[in-house]
């Protein structure tokens, strides 16, 4: 206990997020192998697993990499518990040996290294994220956690990255997700990393304070239908924000500006009498929050009352020296309310002369999704900010991303999995990573080597081959060459690339996305990365990987 004391103080690490992630936060089966390891002896066997994925998710040609910082986390704390060993010892047959027990009490992750591709970095199939090399017997009981703390973690992340492309740079993006997220983990997840995949902020108050992520939030239709009309509000009085005086009565400040909407010629005819209750909710709320003034104006009519309920109390507002943050739209037709909002806002601005009235923000909400966001860009619109949720965080076009841990070398040996399924063959040893790139600046290809060999070297020609069909290779000439991994992890020696904070990981994404050609980034039919090539070897790898293949396949005999 002493030992992983020291580990987690030298290292100043606390544990995962999720208190739940812990040693026992694993299938069974690690267990059942964890013993049979260790009553073999080959528990301090050293192995090498690479963590990776198969295949992009939601039909796109690209995939950022998150979790990391959580799984180091787990890594920095990992240690049985008196209690969790009390446990294991009722699931396990009376065969099980005593000294087994003993073993799980003394271990932790002073022989683990973990290597890795920076956290926020865009990735693609095949290329191991991560590299985990220690005793076999403990790597094996990190390999669920591990898996579990980036697979829904990447594919967060990638879907909110989705999600800022077609929104475009210039749009508010705020995730809504909390609600109708897989739980409380799955919501403060999300959260996390859908701000690490570029949005701009969260509902979610317990996400903000973990993580600093901006808050963002109004009313609901509840606040809005709750009221019945204005004789509710009893606190009237309003100072004006310079502090040189106080409205006595807001509530009839804003009913005479609602008399003045109704006659101004600018907006004559668009409404007549609005929905008083609504108005009465408005006029509470901006008196509650005058310098945060936001509606969500579909609860009645947006045309007919929310709208110039909402001007009204601006108006109000204005002459008492607020200023508005905006509206939210919530249903219909979004394209044409937040068009109509728009031109409702700079005719008041040109008949009232009031700054920047016409630049109100507009929000949207209502299940919008990346087809949602590209059908509006096509129709055109006036949303300046959308808040979406239950596409984003549930991850609803595609539920998992699919990582996978696969031994590729023990005691200095490369192991191999085969399988009828090429794209299911591993990629045997340790191996380094490189991201190559051209003349113009984009990526060109990523290439694993292995551990000794070269690196390839930017304006000299290398040979980048297909693993697993030689007709598929290339020769590339990189004006830059970017080795891939940095070691995260180096148990007790305490040697390891510093933890960035989230916005910095959020900057590396977002640095990393603009980098990448456009036509990989599209949302339909984008072009493949390292075109024609699932993943990319040099050609010593190629060698070995079929030298390998031949080696541990078995020979077929026909009778």
């Amino acid at each position: 206990m002493d030992s992983n004391n020291n580990l987690e103080q030298n290292l100043g690490l606390e544990g995962p997020t999720n208190p739940m992630v812990s040693p026992l936060l694993t299938d069974l089966y690690q267990f059942t192998m964890a013993y049979a390891y260790w009553k073999s002896g080959k528990h301090l066997d050293k192995a090498v697993f690479d963590l990776f994925f198969r295949k992009n998710p939601f039909g796109g040609e690209y995939t950022v990499f998150a979790g990391l910082e959580e799984c180091v986390r787990f890594a920095a704390t990992f240690k049985f518990k008196e209690e969790d060993i009390e446990f294991l010892r009722t699931t396990f047959p009376p065969t099980c040996e005593e000294g087994f027990f003993d073993y799980l009490r003394g271990i932790n992750c002073s022989d683990i290294e973990i290597y890795a591709i920076p956290e926020g970095s865009v990735v693609f199939p095949k290329i191991p994220l991560m590299r985990v090399e220690g005793p076999i017997a403990v790597v094996q009981l990190l390999e669920t956690p591990l898996v579990n703390l980036v697979n829904y973690a990447s594919l967060v992340t990638t879907n909110a990255a989705r999600h800022r492309r077609v929104a475009g740079s210039s749009k508010i993006l705020l995730e809504f997700g909390l609600r109708r997220a897989q739980g409380p983990d799955g919501g403060i997840s999300a959260s996390k990393y859908c701000y690490l995949g570029g949005f701009d902020a969260t509902s979610n108050v317990d996400a903000g304070r973990r993580f600093g992520i901006p808050l963002r939030g109004t009313h609901s239709h509840a606040f809005v239908s709750s009221f019945m009309g204005p004789d509710e509000i009893t606190d009237r009085l309003l100072p004006r924000s310079d502090g040189t005086g106080v409205c006595e009565d807001f509530v009839s400040l804003t009913q005479h500006w609602l008399s003045k909407l109704q006659a101004a010629d600018s907006v004559r005819g668009t409404f007549s009498e609005t929905n008083h209750s609504e108005l009465a909710a408005f006029m509470s709320y901006a008196l509650a929050f005058p310098t945060k003034f936001q509606a969500l104006v579909d609860t009645y009519d947006v045309m007919r009352s929310g709208l110039p309920n909402f001007c009204a109390v601006s108006l109000a507002l204005n002459e008492l020296g607020y200023k508005s943050q905006g509206i939210r739209l919530d249903s219909g037709d979004l394209a044409y309310l937040s068009t109509e909002a728009r031109e409702f806002f700079c005719a008041i601005e040109k008949e009232f002369g009031v700054p920047d009235f016409g630049k109100m923000t507009i929000t949207a909400s209502n299940d919008i999704n990346e087809e949602t966001l590209d059908a509006l860009n096509k129709q055109g619109h006036e949303v300046d900010a959308f808040g979406i949720g239950t596409h984003l965080v549930t991850c609803f076009a595609q539920p998992a991303l699919g990582c996978v841990f696969k031994l590729v070398e023990i005691n200095g040996q490369p192991r191999m999995k085969l399988s009828e399924d090429v794209s299911k063959v591993s990629i045997p040893c340790k191996k380094r990573c490189y991201r190559l790139y051209g003349k113009d600046g984009y990526p060109l290809v990523d290439i694993m080597t292995g551990e000794n060999e070269v690196p390839p070297k930017e304006r000299q020609r290398i040979l980048c081959r297909h693993p697993f069909n030689e007709s598929k290779r290339a020769y590339v000439v990189p004006q830059r060459v970017e080795e891939l991994y940095k070691c995260y992890w180096s148990g007790n020696s305490g040697k390891r690339e510093p933890l960035p904070v989230l916005k910095e990981i959020r900057e590396r994404c977002l640095r990393q996305l603009a980098e990448m050609r456009p036509d990989h980034m599209r949302g339909l039919n984008p072009t493949p990365y390292k075109l024609f090539f699932q993943v990319s070897v040099s050609a010593k790898l190629y060698d070995f990987i079929h030298f390998l293949w031949l080696n541990e396949a078995p020979v077929g005999e026909l009778q």
